[in-house]
């Protein structure tokens, strides 16, 4: 099982940024789309890093197996990175299954919105100069997921798709017209061994209380005004 996530930090570009980490007594399956330990595989811990609004680094997983190895994280883990201060993060549990998110909405987006690029009507041309420009605000949505009892592969991309499904409810009941923001990312962990349940939808034995948990957890978390890690610090 996963601990509670410890909060600490590490000294960075002239500055103390958080992080969380759980740290797992027994090797964990996991399926993530995090930039380091994503896809499916066994895990030992999971990293939640704080990084600046100006982070620009180009190497993510890099980075974050940095982290890693100055934490003395042994093993293969997953990584994410957000601008929201970590130790904001909120926990929900339900029927077993415990939920941590850190809930950044500031660049909340549709997720099939249309392309700003694409100008079919050429009277309705955007202007060039804005074409890929970045967004105003950076936001992520980072979510972590225990269930206590085996999934099988299918259960576990089931699973994922049922906390995006849960945290997209969530937004919507917040009143954003959103379904997350560019770079959210989901990590769902469960035991390695045992009898592998077929379904993680979220009407199945653990994707209902899955999405319930995932629901209450960004639901508080985008409740309140979130401001970015590092535009709040004081000098």
């Amino acid at each position: 099982m996963l601990t509670e996530p410890t909060l600490t930090s590490r000294h960075e570009d002239g500055r103390d940024v958080p992080l969380l980490v759980w740290r797992a007594d027994r090797p964990l399956l996991s399926v993530s789309s995090a930039p380091l330990g994503g896809g499916i595989g066994v895990r030992h811990w999971v990293v939640n890093a704080t990084v600046p609004m100006s982070y620009h680094r180009d190497d993510p997983a890099d980075h974050l197996a940095e982290l890693a190895d100055q934490l003395g994280l042994g093993g293969p883990g997953v990584g994410l990175l957000t601008g929201v201060d970590v130790a904001e993060v909120v926990a929900r549990a339900d029927a077993g299954v415990r939920v941590w998110a850190t809930v950044g909405l500031g660049n909340h987006v549709q997720a099939a919105a249309p392309d700003p690029a694409a100008a079919p009507d050429p009277a309705a041309a955007p202007d060039p100069a804005r074409r890929g420009a970045p967004a105003q605000r950076v936001g992520t949505v980072n979510i972590v997921v225990e269930v206590p009892a085996r999934l099988g592969d299918a259960a576990l991309v089931n699973a994922v798709a049922t906390a995006t499904e849960a945290k997209a409810q969530a937004i919507r009941e917040l009143g954003l017209a959103a379904t997350g923001t560019p770079t959210d990312a989901v990590t769902v962990l469960c035991p390695a061994g045992g009898e592998p349940s077929a379904y993680g939808g979220p009407r199945s034995a653990w994707g209902a209380p899955l999405a319930r948990a995932v629901h209450a957890a960004v639901l508080a978390g985008g409740s309140g005004t979130v401001v970015p890690w590092s535009e709040r610090r004081t000098a």
